[in-house]
């Protein structure tokens, strides 16, 4: 058979042929009711399955480091958590404090009870007990005084501390202190300028707390020092105990 005469023929049947509707569209509407098949899950080829046990594996082992760091960097150093703070190489010692400065007690002889017409004595008073005692300064001068300082110096010894002071002169005539200086508790008393010291016996006293017990108040002393009207100054001391 020619070709010519099959093509003929083929284009004889297309155009004698009657499509059946109805059963076409029986067959998608079966096709519709039935759905489609369920999808498959894919799996990533066995060969990418290594790469991703390494990478999970390195994960893990970078997130211990990092907390291992991050512990090391808070711990003890008293800085902001998480800031690592490194101490300088060769940090010098921190300088120790200077020691307290102990002035020492004058020698015996340098402390004269009378000079002219001044003159002082150092008592503790017998009103003193195991626990507090006042330590009493005895001034007499035969002519009145336009300046005056007089210094009690009380030793720390066990449980030495000021509960106060007073004296038998005006108080406004008076600036009064109480300090520690030189491994002494010290009480001070100052003339103000204008005010004058009349001639007679006055009186000076210092309070304290002490350690229980019978305390020596051998190393405490009193100075004084003045000036007459007339000008001429005089300079006073005595020890305490009962040897002074």
């Amino acid at each position: 058979m020619k070709d010519e005469e099959l093509a003929r023929r083929l284009r004889d049947a297309a155009g004698a042929h009657r499509p059946d509707r109805e059963r076409m569209l029986g067959r998608v509407g079966r096709g519709m009711a039935e759905g489609r098949p369920a999808a498959r899950a894919v799996r990533p080829p066995r060969t990418a399955m290594p790469w991703l046990r390494v990478a999970g594996a390195t994960a893990a082992v970078c997130g211990v480091l990092a907390a291992g760091a991050f512990a090391v960097a808070s711990a003890g150093d008293g800085s902001p958590r998480g800031t690592r703070v490194a101490a300088p190489p060769h940090s010098p010692a921190p300088p120790s404090s200077p020691a307290a400065t102990v002035t020492p007690p004058p020698a015996l002889g340098a402390l004269r009870p009378e000079d002219g017409p001044l003159w002082t004595d150092g008592a503790v008073d017998p009103h003193s007990n195991a626990y507090w005692a006042q330590s009493d300064v005895t001034l007499r001068t035969a002519a009145p005084l336009s300046s005056l300082t007089v210094e009690l110096r009380i030793a720390l010894t066990g449980g030495v501390n000021s509960t106060g002071s007073w004296r038998s002169l005006p108080e406004k005539d008076f600036t009064v202190s109480a300090s520690e200086d030189g491994g002494y508790l010290v009480y001070r008393w100052s003339l103000r300028a204008g005010r004058t010291v009349p001639a007679g016996t006055h009186t000076f006293a210092g309070q304290y707390n002490h350690a229980e017990g019978a305390r020596d108040a051998a190393g405490d002393y009193v100075t004084a020092h003045a000036v007459r009207v007339s000008g001429q100054r005089a300079s006073v001391g005595d020890w305490f105990g009962p040897d002074h």
